[in-house]
C-alpha cells in the first residue's frame, strides 16, 4: 500500500520534539495574528458602519474583517521565504541529520543547529526561496509526464477520471520540493543548484514509487486536516462570537486558519519523515542516470536553466558565512 514507516515517522517528530515546538509557535502565532487584526478589522468597521443603517453596518463590519484578514495575509505571503528558511528547510536539516545517525542538540540547541546547516548548505533565506520555486516546477513538469503516461492506458472510463488525478496529483506534489532540499542536505553539497538538480534527476528515475506515496500522504494530511476543521469550528465561533458585529462567514474562516496552523506545525512534518525515508530508500546505490537528465533537459526549462545557475554559484555568493559541515 506505501512504503513508510508510521512508527518511524512518529519516532523522528519525537526526536525533533523542540523543533515541532519551535513550529507551533510559528505558525500558531501567525494564526493568533490573523485573529486578532481579523478582529480590530471587524471593530473599524463596525464602528464606522454605526453612522448608517443596520445593513451597512453589517457591510463596513465584513469589510472591514476582510480587510484586517488580507493585511495580515499580505505580510506573512511577504515573509514566507523566511519561514521555509528557519522553519520548514531547518526541521528537513534536523530530520535528516537524525536519519544518518547524526547527533544533535537537544532544546533550542536544535533551531541553531538547524539554522547553521542551512546557511551553510543553501546562503540566504531568498537564495533558498528561488531555488524551492524551481524545484517545485519540476517536480510538476515530472507530473506532467506521469499523468500523460496515464491518460493513455487503455483503462475504461480512465478519460472521465483524469480530471481528478490531474488534480489530485497537483496537490500531491506540493510535499516533494521539500524532499529535493533535504538531499542537497544529506549530500553535504556547496553547490545547492547542482544537488538540487541531481536529486531532480533521482527523484524523474523513480517517480512513480515517490508520486504513489505522496498521494497516500495527501489523503492522510488532508484527511487529518479535515478533521481538525471540524473540531475547530465550534471554538472559531466562540471567537466569532466576541467580534463586533458578528462576522458571519468568520467561523468558517478562522476554523479554517486553525486548521491550517495545525496542519503546517503537525501534520505537515509527519507527511516530510514519512516521505524522507522513501524518497532516500529508493534512491539508495543509485547515481543519476544521463538519459533522464537530457529527458528533463527537454522537458522543462526551469531545469535547463538550474546548470547555469549551478556553474554560476559561487560558495558565499548566498550571504553565508564559511561555515563547518554539521552534517
Amino acid at each position: 500500500m506505501w512504503d513508510f514507516s508510521i512508527t518511524e515517522a512518529l519516532g523522528l517528530m519525537r526526536r525533533t520534539a523542540p523543533f515541532l515546538l519551535f513550529r507551533i509557535i510559528v505558525y500558531f502565532s501567525i494564526t493568533a495574528a490573523l485573529v486578532v487584526v481579523t478582529g480590530t478589522g471587524a471593530g473599524i468597521g463596525w464602528g464606522i458602519g454605526n453612522f448608517g443603517d443596520e445593513e451597512f453596518r453589517a457591510s463596513a463590519t465584513g469589510y472591514g474583517a476582510l480587510g484586517g484578514f488580507g493585511l495580515t495575509a499580505g505580510v506573512i505571503f511577504f515573509f514566507r521565504d523566511y519561514v521555509l528558511y528557519i522553519v520548514k528547510a531547518g526541521h528537513i536539516a534536523v530530520m535528516v541529520a537524525l536519519m544518518e545517525g547524526g547527533e544533535i542538540p537537544e532544546g533550542r540547541g536544535q533551531i541553531e543547529f538547524a539554522k547553521g546547516v542551512v546557511q551553510a548548505r543553501f546562503g540566504q533565506a531568498s537564495a533558498l526561496f528561488a531555488l524551492d520555486r524551481v524545484i517545485l516546477g519540476v517536480v510538476r513538469a515530472i507530473t506532467g509526464v506521469v499523468q500523460g503516461l496515464l491518460s493513455i492506458l487503455p483503462i475504461p472510463g480512465l478519460s472521465q477520471i483524469m480530471g481528478v488525478v490531474r488534480a489530485y496529483l497537483r496537490v500531491s506534489v506540493g510535499l516533494l520540493d521539500e524532499i529535493i532540499l533535504a538531499y542537497a542536505i544529506k549530500t553535504k553539497s556547496k553547490n545547492p543548484w547542482a544537488a538540487a538538480r541531481e536529486g531532480l534527476v533521482l527523484y524523474g528515475q523513480n517517480a512513480k514509487p515517490m508520486l504513489v506515496n505522496a498521494a497516500w500522504l495527501t489523503a492522510i494530511v488532508y484527511g487529518l486536516s479535515f478533521v481538525v476543521f471540524l473540531l475547530m469550528l465550534a471554538p472559531a465561533a466562540a471567537v466569532v462570537y466576541l467580534m463586533p458585529g458578528a462576522w458571519s462567514a468568520g467561523g468558517v474562516v478562522f476554523a479554517l486558519v486553525f486548521a491550517w496552523a495545525v496542519k503546517a506545525a503537525l501534520i505537515e512534518p509527519f507527511a516530510i519523515a514519512c516521505l524522507l525515508q522513501v524518497y532516500f530508500r529508493v534512491i539508495e546505490g543509485q547515481v543519476p542516470n544521463p538519459e533522464w537528465e537530457a529527458k528533463l533537459d527537454g522537458l522543462s526549462d526551469k531545469f535547463r536553466g538550474m546548470a547555469a545557475k549551478a556553474g554560476s554559484w559561487v560558495r558565499g555568493a548566498g550571504g553565508s558565512a564559511a561555515t563547518p559541515d554539521k552534517l
